[in-house]
């Protein structure tokens, strides 16, 4: 039996419904189940269903908690579910079954959450679209000829079709601000250390990769955070603990916060016009808030941004050799992408490179810990140019310099604050001429995620989004 108005409830709405015995988890379940298979065919999001996992899961009672029973997704990139496939979008990863849970995947399961399934993502993560040779081509369902960004496309595409109202993802260089960008959501990147990475490792890409959500509402985000966040066992670090639960910041005062508007992407490329729009709307909002907005200025120079390179592509070679090795075998030029070969199998970073990265990450955070003693939040586009069409972004081209270049043009805005570890969201403000959604970026203070849920909240309700509906969605 159809859930009647499953789509107007975000995760918190539709697990109070369960609370409060109006519907089960099991009805829940089967209602995003067969939303997956009246779209899944058009968009590509959602791999490897767990529907029989789920279903007894479902039955046998879930957790209780402000979340428990609402359906979810965990993003097919290192979120290990014991006793299930998991490929990390690459072939050599293809056959690859873990035997123990991720932290984030247990404290996800102690919520109550009922994961049914994985969504998409590119291999290993390290493009900005969700395309792969492997699963194929994650589709925008405000267009299907466009990209719904990456690396969390397959999790922001199933929200945004209305699969489910809250998905898992995460962020090494801007991937989960850039598909909510990409697909009209809200994306929260949390602060550095704020939510766990183990058991198997202490931090991803030198700390700059991070694990959250992209969300309908403020409030599933908020949530979720407070499901997830805090040290695991023998973290190497952790973000200070907020003063009050994160839900509780949804609705907080907004006034008289000092806003710095930056208009000009950090790396240097050209924003697109549609993009300056988007902020300077988002702007207009924020005054109208009763937040203080002005022109800001933050340069971060090249050579303090350019070693990062040096810290993926090493991470990248010990993910592929490690998988070789439990193969028993040496990786080869057929295990991976074109791209991502190219990466691998050439001349690496040296250890001296990859010291020098780590410090240009340890810099960069300097550097925008003195912006904000000026300022309260940064607003900027969250990407210097609207979805790109599919085709565009993916690893299975030959030419890694247009890669690098036509990347760039995603991460502009958001891979300085992987690097600084601050918060930072994409929130849905505007839709340009063509349909498509245009994202801004609200950074704080590290450590800060409160104050941009009470942003994010207090522009919700002067601009609501969630009842917007893509072209492709799964309400019948």
């Amino acid at each position: 039996m159809a859930v009647q108005g499953y789509s107007d409830y975000d995760a918190v709405g539709l697990a109070e419904l369960v609370a409060g015995g109006e519907v089960t988890a099991a009805e829940l379940l089967e209602e995003a189940i067969a939303r997956v298979g009246r779209v899944n065919d058009q968009i590509n999001a959602v791999v490897y269903p767990y529907y029989d996992e789920a279903r007894e899961r479902a039955l046998s009672g879930l957790p209780a908690g402000p979340l428990s029973g609402a359906p979810f997704l965990l993003k097919d990139l290192y979120l290990l579910y014991a006793g299930q496939p998991m490929s990390n979008g690459s072939r050599i990863f293809e056959d690859y079954v873990p035997d123990h849970d991720h932290a984030m995947t247990a404290r996800y399961k102690a919520a109550g959450l009922s994961i049914f399934g994985r969504s998409t993502s590119p291999e290993f993560g390290i493009t900005a679209t969700t395309e792969s040779m492997v699963h194929g081509k994650t589709r925008n369902p405000w267009n299907l000829e466009h990209t719904a960004g990456g690396s969390s496309g397959g999790a922001a595409a199933a929200v945004a079709a209305g699969i489910l109202p809250a998905a898992n993802a995460s962020d090494g260089g801007g991937s989960i601000r850039i598909p909510a960008s990409c697909c009209g959501l809200f994306g929260l990147k949390p602060t550095r250390g704020r939510t766990p990475s183990g058991p198997d490792v202490g931090e991803g890409w030198a700390g700059m990769s991070t694990i959250h959500a992209v969300s309908r509402s403020v409030r599933d985000s908020a949530a979720l955070l407070d499901a997830t966040a805090g040290p695991d066992l023998g973290a190497p670090y952790y973000a200070p603990p907020p003063e009050r639960p994160w839900v509780e910041e949804v609705g907080g005062d907004v006034r008289g916060l000092r806003v710095g508007l930056i208009t000009t992407a950090f790396n240097g490329v050209e924003t697109h016009p549609d993009c300056l729009a988007a902020v300077e709307h988002a702007a207009g909002l924020c005054r109208d808030l009763g937040m203080e907005v002005e022109d800001a200025v933050l340069e971060i120079p090249s050579e303090v941004s350019n070693p990062l390179w040096n810290v993926v592509r090493p991470s990248t070679l010990v993910a592929v050799e490690d998988r070789a090795a439990q193969l028993g075998r040496e990786p080869s030029a057929e295990d991976v992408e074109p791209i991502t070969w190219q990466m691998i199998s050439g001349e690496q970073p040296s250890a001296a490179d990859y010291i020098r990265a780590t410090r240009a990450v340890h810099a960069i955070g300097r550097l925008v810990a003195g912006f904000f003693e000026g300022y309260d939040v940064m607003l900027s586009p969250t990407m210097a140019s609207p979805p790109f069409p599919l085709g565009h972004l993916n690893l299975d081209r030959e030419d890694m310099q247009a890669q690098g270049r036509d990347v760039q043009q995603t991460v502009g805005y958001t891979s300085t604050f992987n690097a600084s570890g601050n918060p930072a969201a994409s929130v849905p403000l505007w839709w340009n001429e063509a349909g498509l959604p245009i994202g801004v970026q609200f950074v704080a203070p590290y450590g800060d995620e409160a104050r941009l849920i009470r942003v994010g909240s207090a522009l919700e309700g002067a601009q609501p989004w969630f009842d917007r509906r893509a072209p492709v969605h799964s309400d019948e």
